[in-house]
């Protein structure tokens, strides 16, 4: 009669020891994903200054400000100082569950004049599920902007889906001529 194959004792021991192991880990290796998170995950709203015929404009030597008004009264400073032939446009973090975000615009030229300008942005907002591991982000899609016409000729919805996408403007704000 043939025996069956034996072990020694260390072996088993050994066993015994990594199989344990083995089992407590594998769910690790298998919990990884192979999703990778956006790493420059912004959603943001990008507005571009043009002139009243649809043509750049550049702030020059004009300042602008943009601050958003908070719940508690007090504003938050959004754009400090843009000026400059560079100024070309500007672009704005977005509420994630507001259904409107109110903008407040300040222009000052070099002689004095000084213009102050409310946009109210309408939007709807989507939650965007990437992954367990990559952290929550929200998509927006624009349904109407209204402001006053102070220093704003004219507000032009561009492009409706706010995402990760930041290649085209949003917004072509047509300022007033200033001078």
């Amino acid at each position: 009669m043939k025996q069956g194959r034996t072990y020694k004792h260390g072996t088993w021991r050994l066993v015994s020891v990594l199989l344990p192991i083995a089992l407590l880990f594998f769910p690790l290796f298998m919990a990884c994903t192979s999703i990778d998170c956006p790493v420059d995950n912004m959603v943001a709203v990008i507005y571009n200054l043009q002139k009243p015929d649809g043509t750049a404009d550049t702030l020059g030597v004009d300042t602008l400000w943009v601050r958003s008004p908070r719940a508690d009264a007090t504003d938050t400073l959004l754009v400090n100082r843009l000026c400059g032939s560079k100024a070309t446009g500007f672009t704005l973090p977005i509420s994630h569950t507001q259904p409107v975000d109110i903008i407040c615009l300040q222009l000052n030229d070099t002689i004095g004049n000084t213009w102050r300008d409310t946009i109210r942005l309408a939007k709807e907002n989507f939650p965007r599920f990437e992954s367990v591991d990559c952290k929550a982000s929200y998509f927006h899609t624009i349904t109407g902007i209204s402001s006053t016409h102070y220093i704003i000729d004219t507000i032009i919805i561009n492009k409706t889906e706010v995402n990760y996408d930041m290649s085209t403007a949003h917004l072509l704000l047509r300022l007033k001529a200033r001078r």
